[in-house]
């Protein structure tokens, strides 16, 4: 089974936005070590993270090329005009589908 990081928002935490992405594009960099981390989910504000002016997009490229699925939600790109530069644009019973078999549940 597969561990599933879901981003339900641009930034991890609250508080301090500069702190927020600082240290989510850490965990981003390292989480490839994350035993079978199968895919990210990204809903609600956190689609923002798989666009092409997105502060954690090389590190988001780089889960990718190693086969980390990328699952960020259509109906929250449009509701955000974003246009994903990682990532295949999914609906709600993919993520479903993703966050029903996964044996962890991470989110940030």
């Amino acid at each position: 089974m597969d561990t599933i990081v879901v981003c339900n928002q641009d930034q991890m935490g609250h508080g301090d936005r500069e702190l927020g992405l600082k240290i989510l594009g850490t965990f981003l960099k390292k989480s490839i070590a994350l035993p079978d981390c199968g895919a990210i989910v990204f809903y609600n504000s956190g689609v923002r993270l798989v666009a092409a002016d997105s502060p954690v997009l090389i590190e988001l490229r780089a889960l990718e090329e190693r086969g980390v699925d990328l699952v960020p939600c259509g109906t929250c790109l449009e509701h955000y005009g974003v246009q994903p530069a990682v990532g295949t644009v999914s609906d709600m019973d993919t993520i479903i589908d993703e966050l029903g078999k996964a044996a962890k549940v991470i989110t940030l």
